[in-house]
């Protein structure tokens, strides 16, 4: 007991303090501390140092020595750990696929982040399962899991609670919330959940409740069984980004969508059913994800899309888009405002700072909204970053940073009017979400992992 009591402290001041999971501490993109951080970098500026990398686009997370990352090359999943004062690669551990399901080319074998007590470090792979580490490379223990059945892929990370991981596996049927022990993988707990599939992962409030998003639900399960404690019905079907929480009002903010209508299933055999059957086949639709999804895991689920398939597809992905903001205190989360407009395939989570929360969207669209009415203070393009994505907004040190999937870097004064104040271009593809760590920005691009800070 006081062995576990004395690894929850661990893991909270870990949480707490420094960049563990995806998008830092509980999820919320902001670095703590009173670190100064670069804004202007490239390889010939504020460069600590570049390491190339094996390819993926999971995001970075730290302990006090190491950086961890995983990655998909040559049908071989990896963990990999890199010294993060120097960026050498101290090791990395390879395992083969256990199972491959069709799912979104966008979504790589090696998109979801691992988290790490500080010292160990835990990896969650769709294809294959949970695994850790230790700091050493040494495999701790594994849990095979899946295959799943998610149209996308599974997108949600795992996180850590008191002595467990949590994972979230939101699918088309039996989806569940899991706690495992971190000492030995063992599950503590499993619950079954309503929702179909969704990707966002979840976060902590007030140490005893995870909070998920999933498709048309938010939901609060108990830390101490996964029992579910509340249900709040207003959310989108597609909840691809993370929600993000305002610990000192118990504000939930998070975005989804959906769709009104859909194109007639006979427009889709005017344009692609060359046989004239009546459905369309696999090697008609090509490598279209939506009709690929609606053979793959509608009806009969044999690849061939007929109009029943189509129909089933559009139901599932028929609903509300938009922005809410669930105040959580009530027993029943109460929802205080919506905003319905700009969120459709909308990838990076929002970010919520000193009243304003922001959510950026392809072509470099960055939205600011007040917090305390859902209204828009301004709606503009990034200059010069004009291009997709998928990174997720970060603040660190009184500037927000913004990477495209171009590889441009954005750094920007927030507030109300927020506006440029450096454009960086690393000229490598990014959809990793940067990690901020003691003056250190380490950004995971097509090719490389950096570190930049400032130097004397």
């Amino acid at each position: 007991m006081l062995a576990a009591l004395v690894c929850s402290i661990a893991v909270s001041l870990l949480a707490a303090d420094d960049w563990s999971r995806f998008r830092g501490p509980n999820g919320s993109g902001i670095a703590t501390g009173n670190s100064s951080y670069p804004i202007e970098f490239a390889r010939d500026r504020n460069m600590l140092w570049r390491t190339p990398v094996r390819p993926g686009k999971s995001s970075p997370v730290l302990t006090d020595r190491h950086l961890f990352l995983t990655a998909f090359d040559d049908q071989t999943l990896y963990t990999q750990c890199f010294d993060r004062a120097t960026g050498k690669l101290l090791w990395e551990r390879g395992e083969p696929l256990a199972h491959k399901l069709g799912t979104n080319a966008l979504n790589h074998p090696a998109a979801i982040s691992p988290v790490t007590d500080g010292s160990n470090v835990y990896v969650f792979f769709k294809d294959l399962g949970l695994l850790s580490y230790t700091p050493a490379g040494k495999l701790r223990w594994r849990v095979p899991l899946g295959p799943f059945t998610n149209s996308q892929g599974l997108g949600a990370a795992p996180i850590l609670a008191r002595d467990m991981i949590i994972l979230q596996v939101d699918q088309l049927e039996d989806s569940y919330l899991a706690a495992f022990a971190i000492k030995d993988g063992k599950q503590r707990w499993k619950v079954a959940r309503e929702e179909s599939e969704s990707w966002g992962t979840p976060l902590l409030w007030k140490g005893d409740t995870i909070v998920t998003v999933g498709a048309n639900q938010i939901g609060g399960h108990r830390i101490t069984d996964g029992k579910r404690v509340f249900t709040f019905p207003g959310a989108s079907p597609s909840m691809v980004a993370s929600p993000i929480l305002d610990d000192a009002n118990n504000i939930l903010y998070a975005f989804g969508y959906g769709y009104a209508t859909s194109l007639p299933f006979e427009r889709l055999l005017e344009r692609s059913d060359k046989n004239k059957d009546g459905k369309l086949s696999p090697d008609e639709y090509g490598t279209l994800n939506v009709l690929r999804a609606a053979g793959q895991y509608m009806g009969n689920r044999d690849g061939t899309v007929t109009a029943h398939e189509w129909d089933l597809w559009n139901r599932h992905v028929q609903g509300p888009s938009g922005l809410i903001a669930l105040d959580l205190k009530p027993a029943q989360p109460k929802l205080l405002w919506r905003y319905e407009k700009g969120f459709d395939s909308v990838i990076p989570s929002p970010l919520l700072h000193a009243g304003i929360l922001y959510s950026v969207r392809n072509g470099g669209i960055l939205t600011a909204f007040d917090v305390r009415t859902g209204e828009v203070t301004k709606t503009a393009r990034i200059p010069g970053a004009l291009g997709g994505y998928a990174a997720s907004p970060t603040f660190a040190a009184g500037h927000l940073y913004i990477c495209s999937e171009e590889g441009k870097v954005a750094v920007l004064k927030p507030g109300p009017q927020w506006d440029l104040v450096q454009l960086n271009d690393l000229k490598e593809d990014i959809f990793a979400t940067p990690a901020f760590s003691r003056g250190v920005i380490f950004i995971r691009t097509a090719e490389a992992l950096y570190a930049f800070g400032l130097k004397n």
